[in-house]
């Protein structure tokens, strides 16, 4: 074979990111249990908002309390379960594939095998943040039409309340992301779902003294998504910014993880 066949044998195209997100999108539109999830994440987020709100006693609150009611924070105690519903999302987005043997003919098609989590990322990250956001507006919006008077209504032009109503549709799309590269890192669905639950729940738990507490709320994410929704600054949090850029630092070094155990050949 001549030198000229050769360069045109290594330039061939082959499958390209573009070509690969593509795929990863059809995989996960297909599946039913995606949509489920997201049906259930948009239905537990907007009724949650509803019950909290409607029956805020607000009427009954000492001085103090009132001053740290925050109309806000109250409509997003849906991310409790939303949070773990999109993270089981981005688990079984590729742990699935594992289970049912798929991901053999994946990694056949696309030997680049942190390719295919990059597409995946980009394909979930996407769903779940659209998702997220128009959610968490749909339970802003629901909350404040159910909260009584005299409690006090917060509104998008006030401010700190649209940041933290997109925080909240973007932190359980980070979630997601995470549960992905743990996945990624596991493969396996219930090991993977466990390893969230304990992230999510079990780790806070950890941290009983109240200085350790501060220090929790600061680096772990439930306890940062409280800082991250609120309007009024809690005592002992970083600054929202730090805070969400921490959150998102969490979700690259998941997914790096991933990426690097897809690496590996025994995969």
């Amino acid at each position: 074979m001549s030198t000229t066949s050769l360069s045109h044998a290594a330039a061939r195209p082959g499958y390209g990111f573009r070509t690969v997100a593509q795929m990863e999108w059809r995989k996960l539109r297909s599946v039913r249990s995606t949509w489920y999830i997201l049906a259930l994440f948009t239905a537990s987020m907007i009724v949650l908002a509803m019950l909290v709100l409607s029956h805020e006693g607000y009427a009954r609150l000492s001085p103090a309390d009132r001053a740290l009611f925050d109309p806000t924070h109250d409509c997003f105690i849906g991310l409790v379960l939303g949070q773990l519903l999109l993270g089981t999302l981005g688990v079984l987005a590729i742990t699935a594939e594992f289970s049912s043997g798929m991901i053999r003919a994946t990694f056949a098609a696309v030997p680049r095998r942190p390719l295919v989590l990059a597409a995946k990322a980009a394909v979930l990250g996407a769903v779940t943040l659209a998702v997220g956001e128009v959610t968490a507006f749909a339970a802003f919006a629901a909350g404040q039409a159910v909260l009584k008077a005299p409690a006090p209504h917060a509104m998008l032009g006030q401010p700190g309340v649209l940041r933290a109503v997109l925080v909240a549709g973007a932190y359980p799309a980070l979630i997601a992301l995470i549960g992905l590269g743990l996945g990624a890192l596991i493969r396996h669905t219930a090991g993977a779902i466990c390893a969230l639950v304990g992230v999510l729940f079990v780790l806070p738990l950890l941290f009983v003294s109240p200085s350790l507490q501060n220090t929790a709320q600061n680096f772990l994410p439930h306890p940062m998504a409280n800082s991250l929704t609120a309007v009024k600054p809690l005592p002992h949090t970083l600054p929202s910014p730090a805070t969400f850029g921490l959150l998102c630092a969490y979700a690259v070094a998941a997914l790096v993880a991933g990426a690097w155990a897809l690496a590996r050949k025994d995969a």
